[in-house]
C-alpha cells in the first residue's frame, strides 16, 4: 500500500512540476527537481505519454504536459459555475477601479488563481506573468489567506513560498518572518490586505478573503499601477475589494450548487 501511495505521490508531483513549466523540461532537471533517479523519472514519464498526459519534444527531448489535462481542468472550472456566476461581480471590480482583477481559490498548497478581468482600457495597463501558484509572501492575495491561519502555520507556509529569499519579489518585498508577521497583524486589523511594490516594482494590490461560513474558500484582489493605486486611495479601493468579496462569499458557487443524487432505477421508478 505505502508503495502504490509513494507511486501516486510521485507521479502527481510530476505533474504539478510540469504544470509550473509549461515550455518543456529536460529529463535530468526533472529527475533533480524531483529528487528521484533518472530511471524512475523516465518511467513516470513515459507512463504519462503512453496515456496522453505527457508528450515528448521530438527535436529537443524535454518533456511536457498535454493539453489534455488543461481541457479537463477547464471542464472542471466550468462545472464549479464560477466563472458565469464570479466573472460578473470581477468584472464590475475592476472597472470601477480600473485595475486588474482575480480571484484565487484555496487548495492544499496555497492559493491557485482561477479567473481575472482587466478593467484599465486605456494608459498604462499591468499584466502580470501568468502563473498558477499565487506567491504567497510578496501578494496581498497571500497576505490576506495567511492572516486567517495559526500564526505558525503561515509563517512556515510564506518561508516556504519564498520568504527570506531576496531574489524574489519587488524592491520591497519582506525578507524576514519578524517583519511579515507584523504585516499580519496590522492586515487582521485591517481587515484588508495590501502589497505595495512587494511583488512587482512600481505595481500596488489590494485583497480581502472569501468565505463561506467560517470557511475561507478563496481571495479577491485588485491591482495596478501605483500612480492609480496610491496609498491615499488604498482606504476607498479596499472598500470595493471587501464588498465583492462579501458579494463573491453569498453566491459561491460551492455553496449554492445542486449537490449530485445517485440516478433513479426503472425499478425504483416503477415500484
Amino acid at each position: 500500500m505505502r508503495l502504490v501511495k509513494s507511486l501516486v505521490e510521485r507521479c502527481f508531483d510530476l505533474i504539478t512540476l510540469l504544470t509550473e513549466h509549461a515550455g518543456a523540461m529536460p529529463l535530468g532537471e526533472i529527475s533533480r527537481r524531483l529528487d528521484v533517479p533518472k530511471s524512475a523519472a523516465h518511467r513516470l514519464l513515459a507512463t504519462l505519454c503512453e496515456l496522453g498526459w505527457a508528450e515528448q519534444d521530438p527535436d529537443s527531448g524535454f518533456y511536457r504536459l498535454s493539453l489534455r489535462l488543461a481541457v479537463i481542468g477547464q471542464r472542471l472550472l466550468v462545472g464549479t459555475r464560477i466563472p458565469d456566476i464570479c466573472q460578473p461581480i470581477l468584472d464590475r471590480l475592476a472597472n470601477t477601479t480600473e485595475g486588474l482583477g482575480r480571484i484565487a481559490i484555496v487548495t492544499p498548497d496555497g492559493l491557485t488563481w482561477i479567473a481575472h478581468s482587466q478593467g484599465a482600457r486605456s494608459g498604462l495597463i499591468y499584466q502580470p506573468e501568468l502563473v498558477a501558484r499565487v506567491p504567497l509572501h510578496t501578494t496581498a492575495n497571500g497576505k490576506a489567506w495567511l492572516t486567517t491561519l495559526d500564526r505558525n502555520e503561515a509563517l512556515a507556509r510564506a518561508v516556504a513560498s519564498g520568504l527570506g529569499d531576496t531574489s524574489i519579489g519587488g524592491p520591497r518585498a519582506i525578507t524576514t518572518k519578524t517583519t511579515f508577521s507584523a504585516a499580519l497583524d496590522e492586515t487582521e486589523e485591517r481587515g484588508w490586505a495590501v502589497a505595495l511594490e512587494e511583488a512587482e516594482a512600481g505595481v500596488a494590490a489590494i485583497a480581502a478573503v472569501i468565505r463561506v461560513g467560517e470557511q475561507v474558500v478563496g481571495t479577491v484582489s485588485v491591482a495596478g499601477p501605483i500612480h492609480r493605486f496610491s496609498p491615499v486611495m488604498h482606504p476607498q479601493v479596499a472598500e470595493k475589494v471587501k464588498s465583492a468579496a462579501q458579494e463573491l462569499s453569498a453566491l459561491w458557487p460551492y455553496r449554492i450548487a445542486a449537490p449530485l443524487r445517485p440516478a433513479t432505477t426503472a425499478r425504483a421508478a416503477t415500484s
